[in-house]
């Protein structure tokens, strides 16, 4: 298990949603405080404020990549087309690894409640959701994208 797996699956196992997780894991690299980065990702917990669309650790990811090599100049034509084609390597790393990138058909049965109330983290929650290894998953394959880019 990577560093930053490690200790995006820990942020998890504190409360935090899915996509706080990715990202929190992250704030030193992405050069932000902490909060900001876990107010930033908030929105994104389960598949978008419990919407069950994409898995909040793919949002995760999305934002740190914005945050690390996003570009800012909307007619940079060059560069929008370089960081979707970023996005979409990583979404497909994702998606080869756990055969979605949904966060309802990663969830299967239990994807099917998309009301507002977060689910209470208790024993049985851990057990029967894939949330945490999804979390360490994201947050490996990031790790690894990042150490290529380095290299």
């Amino acid at each position: 298990m990577t560093l930053k797996e490690e200790k995006a699956r820990a942020l998890f196992r504190e409360g935090y949603n899915c996509a706080q997780s990715v990202v929190g894991a992250f704030c030193d690299e992405m050069q932000m405080e902490k909060e900001t980065a876990l107010r930033l990702a908030s929105s994104f917990g389960g598949g978008m404020g419990r919407l069950r669309e994409v898995c909040g650790t793919v949002s995760g990811m999305f934002l740190i990549a914005g945050a690390l090599y996003g570009y800012d100049a909307p007619k940079d034509y060059e560069a929008k087309k370089e960081h979707y084609e970023r996005i979409q390597e990583l979404a497909a790393r994702f998606q080869a690894e756990n055969g979605s990138i949904v966060c309802r058909e990663l969830l299967g049965a239990a994807g099917r409640d998309n009301s507002p109330a977060p689910s209470r983290r208790t024993e049985e929650y851990y057990k029967k959701r894939p949330c945490e290894e999804l979390v360490g998953t994201a947050a490996r394959i990031m790790e690894a994208y990042m150490a290529r880019q380095e290299g």
